[in-house]
């Protein structure tokens, strides 16, 4: 990457596999070697964070907006404790994110909030009525909610999914028992 071509979104997430990858292993080995590499890496991790906070320290609205809303950025404002938005912010915007995505197959979410640490959301799954032998259920919807919020503010302790009840429509209660009158019930005897 030296001639200063940039890196597609897909390149990224596998370099970032990769690394994690990496990481893994270093972290699973012994020996002096291991441990050198990882204390490396958290070096360098330390020392870029530190560059990054010094160019924010004069970035004005708009750069810090840009630099939010971006994902890969704001992962890395994130991983340095820089984002300038607040982990509720960033959790209620990753659900917005994933909205159309739910809606599509018929479900919905909605930002309940944060409590104690803890992010609250509505998920509801869809699934029109087809009960449990439809598949791809809201379990997994579930999982991908909490993943995504974590990944936008890991800062929360977890990440509560408030399962949607469908209501059931009211029973058909004809209007003619609603307004009968007494009088025209059969008189008790006593």
């Amino acid at each position: 990457m030296a001639d200063g071509a940039r890196l597609a979104d897909p390149a990224v997430e596998a370099r970032l596999a990769r690394l994690d990858e990496l990481l893994e292993r270093l972290e699973s080995g012994s020996g002096q070697l291991s441990a050198e590499a990882l204390e490396s890496v958290g070096l360098l991790t330390e020392v870029y964070g530190e560059a990054l906070a010094r160019m924010l320290d004069g970035a004005d609205a708009a750069l810090l907006d840009r630099a939010a809303g971006d994902e890969l950025l704001a992962h890395l404002l994130v991983l340095h404790s820089l984002h300038p938005e607040p982990p509720e912010r960033r959790a209620e915007r990753a659900v917005e994110r994933l909205r159309p995505a739910v809606r599509e197959r018929g479900g919905d979410l909605q930002w309940l909030g944060v409590e104690d640490g803890v992010a609250r959301v509505r998920v509801d799954s869809g699934g029109g009525g087809c009960g449990s032998g439809c598949g791809g259920g809201g379990g997994d919807v579930t999982e991908v909610v909490r993943a995504t919020v974590l990944a936008a503010a890991p800062e929360l302790g977890a990440v509560e999914a408030v399962t949607a009840e469908r209501a059931r429509p009211p029973a058909f209660v004809p209007l003619a028992t609603l307004t009968t009158r007494r009088a025209e019930r059969p008189q008790e005897t006593r």
